[in-house]
């Protein structure tokens, strides 16, 4: 690895976040399902019935610009564009049989607190052989059949249905990486003595990404002064981002391509001081498989200036 590049795994990812940290952090085995705080599937009381989950694995409803050709057989293929997915759990609502009519109680209010309405979106993960995925949702609907069964034995077949207005299905650990300006390798110093010197090593300003999954991902993108004109590349599809303004020490510049804002320390828009041919930042991608993503700038200081680039790996 080229000196200047550091890289990490299971690094927060500020975008998609929530209080509980990483989505999936109360999992522990195979089949089961966290909302927000809420456990639920084996060793819970909320058990994920035989039904399981439909709208997990399979494709979210997809718009098409599909045309028939007016004058001829079948049509031209347009682009694709996922809908928002829906998640649908039958679960067993099963308290302790022994805990009486508080520990009922007491499961039950957990589970109105946890699909209560709210604006916001939470993780919605899952765990299946080994592996943990998951979406930003909310609750949209909520069914507890409140018959015979339920006042006499404490059991109920509750419904419980998520919206994903993002369609795609995160790893649980973001990964990130940071690359400085390219810099020159300072080679041997003359005259010549021994044992040689030969300096410290070079920098390409070059950095090779990968999402792991199946689906596009769109990283948030971190620019450190002091540099000039930051700009990023991605060689995969030739798209790059680029900035015309000025970052001093301590200055950073933060994209979030998801969300499609540029912020200049934390607060003051500059999606506007994006120059000719950049981008929009909703297009800038990292497609499945590697990516090798260059960091340039007009002018900066190789031994500070950075970009960092942070993203979890998608799949539909």
């Amino acid at each position: 690895m080229a000196t200047g590049i550091r890289m990490a795994t299971g690094i927060p990812l500020r975008t998609a976040d929530t209080a509980t940290g990483e989505p999936g952090a109360l999992i522990a085995m195979d089949g089961q399902v966290q909302w927000a705080d809420l456990l639920i599937g084996p060793g819970t009381v909320y058990w994920v019935a035989a039904e399981g989950l439909t709208g997990w694995e399979e494709l979210p409803g997809l718009e098409s610009s599909d045309a028939n050709r007016p004058a001829g057989h079948g049509g031209w293929p347009g682009t694709q564009w996922a809908q928002p997915r829906t998640v649908t759990a039958q679960l067993w609502f099963a308290p302790d049989p022994d805990g009486g009519p508080e520990a009922a109680l007491a499961a039950l209010r957990a589970l109105r607190a946890a699909t209560a309405v709210r604006d916001e979106e939470e993780w919605l993960a899952v765990r299946l052989y080994g592996e943990t995925l998951a979406v930003k949702a909310r609750v949209v609907q909520r069914v507890v059949p409140t018959d015979r069964q339920f006042l006499a034995s404490r059991l109920a077949k509750a419904t419980l249905q998520w919206k994903a207005m993002d369609p795609r299905r995160y790893e649980s650990g973001a990964r990130r990486v940071t690359v400085g300006l390219p810099r020159r390798e300072p080679g041997l110093s003359w005259p010549l003595t021994w044992p040689l010197d030969w300096g410290s090593g070079g920098a390409s300003g070059d950095v090779t990404v990968e999402n792991a999954g199946s689906a596009p991902a769109h990283p948030l993108l971190t620019f450190t002064g002091p540099c000039v004109n930051p700009r990023l590349a991605n060689h995969h599809d030739g798209t790059w981002l680029e900035y015309a303004l000025t970052l001093s020490q301590g200055d950073v510049l933060e994209v979030d391509t998801s969300e499609g804002t540029v912020l200049f320390n934390g607060t003051a828009s500059r999606r506007h001081t994006a120059t000719v041919g950049s981008a929009p930042e909703e297009l800038f991608t990292l497609a499945p498989g590697a990516s090798r993503l260059s960091f340039r700038a007009e002018s900066g200081d190789v031994e500070q200036a950075s970009a960092t680039v942070a993203w979890r790996s998608a799949e539909w």
